[in-house]
């Protein structure tokens, strides 16, 4: 397991658990297998600070990321917290754009998983031809391909096309998801997965079926009966980091 390089500042409380909420959430992605080697990213607003957010250290995999080694960053890219770990520029690129431009995104994830990257290679995108594709009808934004997101001037298309939604497929690339909240965006990212697997399922068996935009308006207007409570995401993620802990409870550190 690699440790963190640092000379930690004075931590507050609240960064502590935000660090272990990330933390958490990284183990649960490499244990559902939406890891990409040392790649990709998913970062959390430090509360309390509007100009610093958490990001993975870049050389690092999912599974060996823990509280301590998570590199606290602010919207300039400077290292925060004595860091001697790297931020990828392509991760700090995209996500900083997104936590400066869109104050309610307290956490942002990005991945390359085949399931999406293969939905946002598509002509049609993300088509309604399931359960968890109607949650998303009308709530999905596009990005055409620019090429690795490393120039801070296509900032203003990423924002300008996501708008206030909180999904925005890469095309030909990926998807970003956002949330006010670690477990809110966790579950979204879940379920656009999901739909995206089944998409994928579906058209190597088939001729897709389209559910019609009626029945897709009553199951967003109902889809909410349906949530466990307890808040967005928040049981739903609490069952996954129960799992991680069965396997390695050392994102705690």
């Amino acid at each position: 397991m690699a440790t963190a390089i640092k000379t930690a500042p004075e931590m507050s409380k609240d960064e502590r658990e935000a660090r272990k909420l990330l933390a958490s959430c990284y183990r649960v992605f490499a244990m559902m297998g939406w890891d990409e080697l040392i790649f990709n990213h998913i970062t959390l607003k430090v509360p309390g600070e509007d100009n610093a957010f958490l990001i993975n250290p870049y050389g690092l995999h999912f599974s060996e990321i823990c509280a301590s080694n998570l590199v606290k960053i602010d919207l300039d890219g400077n290292t925060l917290d004595g860091s001697l770990y790297p931020v990828n520029k392509a991760g700090f690129t995209q996500h900083s754009v997104f936590h400066r431009n869109r104050p309610d995104a307290h956490c942002i994830i990005h991945t390359h998983t085949t399931a999406t990257m293969a939905v946002c290679s598509t002509e049609e995108g993300l088509q309604p031809t399931n359960f968890y594709a109607c949650n998303f009808v009308g709530q999905v934004a596009y990005h055409d391909f620019e090429g690795v997101t490393v120039r801070s001037e296509e900032g203003e298309r990423l924002v300008k096309n996501i708008g206030d939604k909180n999904v925005l497929l890469l095309k030909n690339h990926g998807p970003v998801v956002m949330g006010k909240t670690l477990p809110e965006a966790f579950l979204t990212y879940w379920a656009l997965q999901r739909a995206c697997e089944i998409q994928l399922a579906t058209a190597s068996v088939g001729t897709p079926l389209m559910v019609g935009q009626d029945v897709i308006d009553v199951h967003q207007r109902d889809i909410g009966q349906a949530a466990a409570p307890g808040g967005p995401g928040v049981p739903d993620f609490a069952a996954m980091v129960r799992l991680v802990d069965k396997i390695d409870d050392s994102w705690r550190n």
